[in-house]
């Protein structure tokens, strides 16, 4: 009993004590740390500062702004700058000069071409001035004037159309008004036309040697070794020969391909078919289907007339014969636009839309001469020879083709890159097939694709079963901060999901361009196939593989059972030309036209006229 009224005495007593001091404490101006009561009863502010929540730790990086989210750039298109010119230098013949005889004639050639003012690209004027400067014999003139050899040369280089060259480019005037000017001043002009007319011929051996322009200045995209044309020789041999027109064109293009372009050049521009007959217009957004009826079908049947080749209507040539106009679109004609579908690459199911429609009113008679110039320079840009065995992948085509023994033995669908991640045009060697593949991941698509998703989820990579590899190192992808654009090398393991599917056929290149397969079949049924990053996606892989390894798809398909990932090299290297061409002969000889689904033409186009501009403002 005394005890507990000894606990109730001082319990009176500190309540008394704390509200006095609370008493105090309100009579003080308050601030945002002053102790109150609840502060008291909880142990003060010591046992306060204890019982704080602990403050949530920001690493130092993400107190700075990240770095800006990286790019990197697809290659350029380029403003085309024509070759320089430089002024042809003859040298003046030492005194005193012969008083008669042939070296007489010649010292008196040599000082009067040291007077005149003609210009060249460099290769041309050094090999005009090695055959002038070593008393190179007048090939043009005689003291007469020109020679019916001059006029042979005329006549024939204003015939460079007819081999896609531009006959502007090497015309040379005949000079007019000798009879009456003094004998130097006669010697002049007719020297003057003797360089001009030399330095023309000799562009024309160069430019149809390895065409007009250099490609590797049209764009990034494209890369060859431009080809070196010996000149040095040529002068003489014109000197010589007996017909210069024969000479000349002895020295164009000599392949199967060439000969197919320029003959079908040449009927378009001898006759102008499609001038003389009416074009085929067929409605915008038009769409038959076997079974409709359209009042386009008859239009449809004249474009496959128009279009199609002489195999093809012979072997239809009832359905057409019968044919009077009806608006059904019967089992005879979707047969007969089926086969139509089929030659032109595309998919052969009688379904009349936009990519068959293309076909038969998206080139015109003067859009196909300017493809068929294209092609014919672009010709100029590979070798004379493609060789006996070669792959050729034609990109506006979006199809492969195989040669054997110069026989196509192959032809598939492929998918090239899209307009933002174009195929690059060049050519290269086959070395290798690699089996249930790694992909290493391009640059510009971790940086482009995978780095902002990988700032808002480190563990990207991880969930989708990517390698990463930092200074050497695998480490996992949530453990790397993106924010810092960490420079890491991702590759995908083989796996059904794996994007170059079971096999990639390797060609070493700067561009990381290759074949290959792709679990992304249908791509395939498209028309239009320029959906990559820039690899070549191969419809049938296995048969191709198969083809460059010289073995059989049975013998491919074991390689792939194994589930290892292998690479073997081909029993011999041969030539891919990873190549665009808006025209191009089938197997069968037959110009194919396709659109210009990277702008490429155009762009060659533009650089024509300013490589035509520079020389005429040099003539």
């Amino acid at each position: 009993m005394g005890k507990q009224l000894h606990k109730a005495k001082f319990h009176r007593a500190l309540v008394a004590a704390l509200l006095t001091s609370a008493t105090l404490v309100a009579g003080l101006p308050q601030q945002a740390s002053a102790t109150t009561l609840m502060d008291l009863l909880r142990g003060g502010p010591a046992a306060q500062k204890r019982q704080a929540p602990p403050q949530e730790v920001i690493p130092p990086q993400q107190l700075a702004d990240p770095e800006p989210l990286p790019k990197v750039s697809a290659p350029k298109y380029y403003t085309y700058k024509a070759e320089a010119q430089r002024p042809i230098v003859i040298k003046a013949p030492e005194t005193p000069i012969p008083v008669f005889g042939t070296d007489h004639d010649i010292a008196q050639a040599q000082l009067a071409m040291s007077q005149v003012k003609v210009s060249a690209t460099p290769d041309v004027a050094q090999a005009v001035e090695t055959y002038y400067n070593n008393k190179g014999a007048l090939i043009w003139t005689t003291d007469a004037g020109p020679t019916d050899k001059a006029k042979q040369a005329i006549d024939a280089l204003a015939a460079a159309d007819t081999v896609g060259l531009e006959p502007a480019d090497y015309a040379v005037k005949a000079p007019e008004g000798l009879d009456g000017l003094s004998a130097d001043a006669r010697r002049v002009e007719l020297m003057k036309f003797e360089l001009a007319l030399s330095a023309k011929l000799l562009t024309y051996v160069q430019d149809t040697t390895r065409g007009r322009i250099d490609p590797n200045k049209l764009s990034g995209y494209h890369d060859f070794k431009r080809k070196a044309v010996n000149l040095t020789p040529v002068l003489d041999m014109v000197r010589t020969s007996p017909d210069v027109a024969a000479y000349l064109r002895g020295r164009d293009p000599n392949n199967a391909q060439f000969a197919a372009l320029k003959a079908e050049l040449q009927k378009l521009l001898n006759e102008d078919k499609q001038e003389q007959q009416q074009p085929v217009r067929i409605a915008p957004k038009t769409l038959v289907k076997p079974g409709d009826t359209s009042a386009e079908l008859p239009n449809i049947i004249a474009g496959v007339k128009a279009y199609g080749s002489d195999a093809l209507k012979t072997e239809h040539a009832l359905t057409l014969t019968n044919y009077t106009g009806s608006q059904d679109y019967t089992p005879e004609l979707v047969a007969l636009v089926e086969g139509y579908q089929k030659e032109r690459g595309l998919k052969a199911d009688g379904v009349v839309g936009n990519a068959t429609i293309r076909t038969m009113v998206g080139h015109s008679n003067a859009e196909k001469i300017e493809k068929l110039v294209v092609a014919m320079e672009q010709m100029r840009w590979l070798p004379a020879d493609l060789g006996p065995r070669y792959v050729f992948i034609n990109q506006p085509a979006f199809e492969a083709y195989y040669i054997n023994d110069h026989q196509q033995q192959l032809a598939m669908k492929v998918v090239v890159g899209s307009p933002q991640h174009q195929t690059f045009f060049f050519q290269n060697m086959i070395q290798t097939v690699e089996f249930n593949p790694y992909w290493g991941v391009p640059r510009s698509i971790i940086v482009n694709e995978f780095m902002p998703k990988l700032r808002q989820d480190p563990s990207y990579l991880d969930r989708l079963g990517y390698e990463v590899s930092y200074k050497g190192r695998k480490v996992s992808s949530s453990q790397l901060d993106w924010n810092s654009n960490p420079d890491v090398d991702v590759r995908q393991p083989p796996s059904s999901d794996n994007a170059l599917g079971d096999l990639k056929i390797l060609f070493p290149n700067a561009h990381a361009i290759y074949m290959h397969d792709t679990p992304a079949k249908s791509f395939f049924k498209r028309d239009m196939r320029a959906l990559s990053h820039g690899c070549v996606r191969l419809a049938e892989p296995r048969v191709m593989a198969a083809a460059v390894m010289g073995t059989t798809v049975d013998d491919i398909n074991q390689q792939i059972a194994s589930g290892q990932n292998r690479a073997v090299q081909v029993p011999q290297k041969f030539p891919v030309y990873v190549a665009y061409f808006t025209a191009w002969p089938d197997k069968d000889g037959v110009v194919r036209y396709y659109d210009d689904v990277y702008g490429r033409d155009e762009a060659t186009r533009k650089a024509f006229v300013t490589t035509s501009e520079a020389r005429a403002a040099q003539s």
